[in-house]
């Protein structure tokens, strides 16, 4: 007798942050991002991300972690750091640019240029994200993986 097929892992739908307040977080955010709110309760709200999301989840937080954290893809690391400075959130200290919010979540800040992440060229239409062309180390990751077409 055969084992049963495992399901493969694809993708992520969603990320769940915990915060301590929904209108506190929307704001914390909205300083540094600029974002789709999907929907909104008192205790979570959702932010898109093209065909993704992330959910907020008022609660009471875990206190930090010192490696814990989700990364989010931007169409820019260097308007992110402009943009972080601008509302007064420091960088964490180490490789890459990270930043923690107001309840202690990690966040990471990754190029989409720089990743082998990658969105359908309709999803970033629909995203009103153009010129965004991956580099070659990028588009290496992807080869390797056979994960683009080039014809």
């Amino acid at each position: 007798m055969s084992s049963p097929r495992k399901p493969r892992l694809i993708g992520l739908n969603h990320v769940a942050i915990e915060v301590g307040d929904i209108g506190e977080a929307l704001e914390f955010y909205e300083r540094i991002f600029e974002f789709t709110l999907r929907n909104r309760f008192e205790t979570m709200a959702w932010i898109d991300l093209g065909d993704q999301f992330i959910a907020l989840s008022a609660s009471s937080p875990l206190p930090p972690d010192a490696d814990r954290h989700f990364g989010l893809v931007v169409d820019s690391k260097e308007e992110t750091r402009r943009a972080m400075a601008a509302a007064g959130v420091d960088a964490l200290a180490g490789r890459g640019l990270r930043f923690r919010d107001p309840w202690g979540n990690q966040v990471e800040i990754v190029d989409y240029r720089d990743v082998q992440f990658t969105k359908s060229s309709a999803v970033l239409a629909g995203m009103g994200i153009e010129d965004v062309a991956k580099t070659e180390e990028a588009l290496d990751e992807l080869r390797g993986k056979g994960l683009i077409d080039e014809d």
